[in-house]
């Protein structure tokens, strides 16, 4: 089949995605929230270990515009969202690309639990707004988006679905093992989850809990299997951050992946940014669900293959 064929047989899902930015934008203006652009090119992307920036010169294209956003927060801008075209080395398969578009959107003044809820309430209004009522299929599964999605804790999920404890997945460096291979596939098949409370090692810009340091204030959705987004309470202690880049860039030279330079930028204003809460919500995904589809080829116009 040409590429003009496959073009062709994604004019539906192109048209789902349409609405959906449109619905998504509605969303966040109603609710005062700035819609802003923040540039794509970067000097230094955030030091995480398992994510590769892709290059530009001596920059790189920004993996999330995380970075810019948070210092926009800083600087006085209360509420924030941006639908942004992200970039990122070795990610290709039924659900990654190496170019794709994430929302992200930042809120001053609240912690995780209430970005949860607005996460709800913004699934429901695109739902809502394309005609779908509160329930949607996908992989098979008929799934209820209704409020209150479910909430469960990292060691619930462990314990529920895991071959082993959380203690013993960290112990031997099998934590993301054994999450992708036995526990989200069997998260969210008939309503959505929030994933939450995950251990600090695995939430490096999210703060802890006060009451409890071992437990980072950070969530993941899950729908039909599918991670959907990651959010988190804001870390706001700057020299806490940069220990943590520090790990990850160790981390990263240890599985031999160059390290990044620190974003001092970044960290000369995290002092200064309020109390907040802020998550990345894959779109190419979120237009997946919504379209019944298997593959997020489904939901571009081109993939890379195709240029």
């Amino acid at each position: 089949m040409s590429t003009d064929c496959k073009l062709e047989d994604r004019r539906r899902a192109l048209e789902t995605r349409a609405d959906i930015l449109h619905a998504t934008r509605a969303f966040f203006l109603s609710r005062g929230y700035l819609e802003v652009e923040t540039p794509n090119r970067i000097p230094a992307p955030l030091p995480e270990s398992h994510i590769d920036a892709m290059p530009s010169g001596s920059w790189w294209l920004h993996p999330s515009p995380e970075l810019c956003m948070k210092r926009m927060l800083a600087a006085g801008y209360e509420r924030i969202f941006q639908i942004a075209k992200c970039w990122r080395e070795r990610e290709r398969g039924p659900l990654h690309l190496p170019e794709f578009t994430l929302l992200e959107w930042y809120r001053a003044g609240i912690e995780y639990r209430q970005l949860m809820e607005e996460c709800e309430d913004l699934l429901l209004y695109v739902s809502i707004a394309r005609g779908r009522g509160s329930r949607v299929s996908f992989r098979g599964f008929p799934i209820d988006l209704s409020k209150p999605w479910d909430r469960v804790t990292v060691r619930e999920a462990f314990e529920q679905y895991g071959s082993v404890t959380l203690e013993q997945a960290l112990a031997e460096d099998r934590f993301e093992e054994v999450l992708a291979l036995e526990i989200e596939p069997r998260l969210g098949v008939s309503r959505p989850v929030f994933l939450c409370d995950y251990p600090p090692a695995f939430g490096s810009l999210a703060r802890t809990k006060p009451e409890d340091p071992h437990t980072a204030e950070r969530f993941e959705i899950y729908i039909g299997g599918l991670e959907l987004a990651n959010g988190f309470s804001e870390l706001r202690d700057a020299a806490e951050q940069r220990r943590r880049f520090e790990k990850e860039n160790e981390t990263r030279t240890r599985r031999g992946r160059p390290p990044y330079p620190m974003p001092e930028t970044f960290l000369d204003a995290l002092s200064r940014m309020p109390d907040a809460a802020g998550i990345a919500l894959g779109v190419d995904r979120l237009v997946m669900l919504f379209a019944g589809a298997s593959s997020i080829d489904e939901v571009v116009a081109f993939t890379p293959e195709e240029l």
